[in-house]
């Protein structure tokens, strides 16, 4: 019913339906006008900015003004193709958010259930509270502490000698095979606590009643998780599955740049930190615009092509 007359209205002439929206427009402007703080902020400092992309196509010195430095139309991205150390940067990119998306992405799932699951509410809220901590520090704060006990002489080596599985310490910071694995651990360390309050918040909005009915028919804790916590999560699951999957492309900058040295940068440096290094500490903003716009296209197609994949599995029911 709600269909026919949502195409029923599609049908009538446009010229009507802006008359409706005016009207309704009109009856409503005390809630309407709620939004327009938000949309005068959109506009000053999301939409006037985006004329500055205009010098990926230009030939940009700091001496230039937007409109009187010389077009050079697609020179930058030919540049970008021919570029091995941006492409060394892509496959850094993409190693690591493909790590966390494999790791980071599952753990809060199960975080967040095994939480729901614990019966003492004292208990419940340590474990919150301890998981969520990490969220809070900067990663000034958290690389700082890294840097500390992987050092030859801190904690993470004092640990392995004393229980005898290395002989002599090592700085792991300093080696860039296993660079990856540090950038993916701490993350999750960091986010996979505040990563379940979206998914506790769902949970909280089951029916008490399908898990009384399921006991009842003898469903014991692991069948009811997968039979009734699951299903309910599904929707929240596939909108942060299309959230992530669109930012493969844009890692952590901050935890870059923190944890980079000079000895595992062949490993570390991913795009965003290589747009920093080309713009801000070479000076070529043209070239750094043209990666970043670039990279920028990519993301709303994997947006756009993981949100069409999660509305074919969800019954044609979009998340966006």
């Amino acid at each position: 019913m709600v269909e026919t007359q949502s195409i029923k209205k599609a049908r009538e002439p446009l010229a009507k339906r802006f008359k409706q929206f005016f009207i309704d427009f009109a009856r409503q402007w005390e809630i309407q006008s709620m939004i327009l703080p938000g949309i005068i902020f959109m506009f000053i400092f999301c939409y006037i900015p985006i004329y500055g992309l205009s010098i990926a196509f230009k030939r940009y010195t700091v001496i230039d003004k937007l409109d009187t430095a010389p077009w050079v139309g697609f020179e930058n991205f030919k540049l970008i193709l021919s570029d091995s150390f941006f492409w060394d940067s892509v496959v850094n990119t993409l190693g690591i958010s493909f790590l966390k998306l494999g790791i980071g992405f599952i753990i809060p799932i199960i975080l967040s259930i095994m939480i729901y699951e614990v019966s003492s509410s004292r208990l419940k809220k340590f474990v919150q509270t301890v998981s969520y901590l990490p969220h809070f520090l900067s990663w000034i704060v958290l690389g700082g502490m890294l840097i500390n006990w992987f050092a030859t002489s801190g904690l993470f080596n004092e640990v392995l000698l004393s229980l005898g599985i290395i002989d002599e310490p090592r700085n792991i910071l300093l080696d860039p095979n296993k660079y990856w694995w540090i950038a993916t651990l701490s993350d999750i360390w960091k986010e996979a606590g505040w990563g379940t309050i979206l998914y506790l918040a769902v949970m909280a909005k089951i029916d008490p009643t399908f898990y009384e009915a399921a006991k009842i028919d003898g469903a014991g804790r692991l069948k009811q998780i997968w039979y009734i916590t699951i299903p309910n999560m599904k929707l929240m699951i596939s909108l942060n599955l299309i959230l992530t999957v669109s930012g493969l492309l844009n890692s952590n900058l901050d935890q870059t740049l923190v944890l980079m040295n000079s000895q595992n940068r062949e490993s570390a440096e991913v795009i965003n930190s290589y747009v920093y290094r080309m713009g801000l500490a070479q000076g070529d903003f043209s070239y750094a615009t043209a990666v970043g716009l670039g990279v920028s296209i990519v993301s709303v197609i994997l947006l756009v092509t993981a949100n069409t994949i999660s509305k074919k599995l969800n019954d044609n029911q979009s998340v966006l």
